[in-house]
């Protein structure tokens, strides 16, 4: 009888596992590639790919309503999905031969506690698009944690900071430093109070790190109910001056009212806002 038990009990195991896995692949199929016409006389049309990072437990799905726009639109499309495993190991469907490209990144596992294995796998597929794909110019746009990582990434990287190029970088929703809480108002001196490793990590590593290739970083945040998105509060995207204090760099901030974490990647108005800054003339 127990054996018996033991049986079904693994029979279940295995189809769930068998489920997730299913699950998993559907999400991490890519969005459709949709070719444009080059025909908006509003629109720049120019050779520089954007770069698409997700969060923790990001998938297609992350940007699947932005891809669709800027398709729909004629503003720019989908031309080459990048997969990365936690290995290292990347997959790289399409190319970037067409105008105002886009480059999906899709993380085969993103459920870690944290997101210092993520920040390796993005180094790499930068990488990899300067050395391969000869990528000198890459906007970014980033929710939540995947602008943690391109921050982490850029700022350790001294040969990405030479070999490209960031005219506009877009972080949504973007915890820089983890210490506070949504309460705490940012003030020049906070960052003594931090008690977060990979924070005091960046403030020493950006002493000596060049911001002179990137154009303009964009720090938007939502506002649900007071100083946060209901994930990350503000305090904690706020931060993100004391890295760049001292340092030329075009920086601005910009808070969505009645925005929650999730719809800083979804909501109307901002899929137009990052369609505008990105591509519209």
């Amino acid at each position: 009888m127990i054996a018996k038990v033991g049986r079904v009990i693994l029979r279940i195991i295995l189809i769930m596992i068998l489920i997730g896995g299913a699950v998993q692949l559907y999400l991490l199929r890519g969005s459709k590639e949709q070719s444009i016409q080059i025909n908006n006389p509003q629109v720049r049309y120019q050779s520089t790919p954007t770069l698409l990072i997700p969060g923790w437990g990001g998938n297609t799905w992350t940007y699947q309503k932005l891809i669709n726009t800027a398709q729909k639109r004629n503003v720019a499309q989908k031309r080459m999905t990048i997969w990365v495993a936690p290995n290292g190991h990347v997959r790289i469907k399409g190319n970037l031969n067409q105008k105002n490209s886009i480059i999906q990144l899709l993380y085969d596992w993103n459920y870690t506690p944290g997101y210092q294995a993520q920040t390796k796998q993005l180094t790499r597929v930068m990488r990899i698009l300067h050395n391969q794909y000869h990528v000198r110019t890459l906007n970014v746009v980033a929710h939540s944690y995947g602008g943690t990582e391109w921050l982490h990434a850029y700022i350790s990287s001294p040969d990405i900071q030479k070999n490209i190029r960031f005219p506009k970088v877009i972080l949504l929703g973007t915890p820089v430093d983890e210490t506070f809480g949504e309460r705490t108002k940012f003030t020049k001196w906070l960052f003594k109070k931090s008690k977060d490793s990979n924070f005091k990590l960046m403030e020493r590593q950006i002493r000596h790190t060049s911001l002179v290739r990137i154009g303009k970083i964009y720090n938007w945040m939502g506002a649900k109910g007071g100083r946060t998105d209901g994930e990350v509060p503000h305090i904690q995207s706020e931060m993100l001056r004391t890295l760049l204090q001292n340092k030329r760099v075009n920086y601005a901030e910009h808070v969505y009212p009645h925005t929650n974490h999730v719809q800083l990647h979804q909501k109307k108005q901002i899929l137009n806002d990052i369609l505008k800054t990105l591509w519209y003339k």
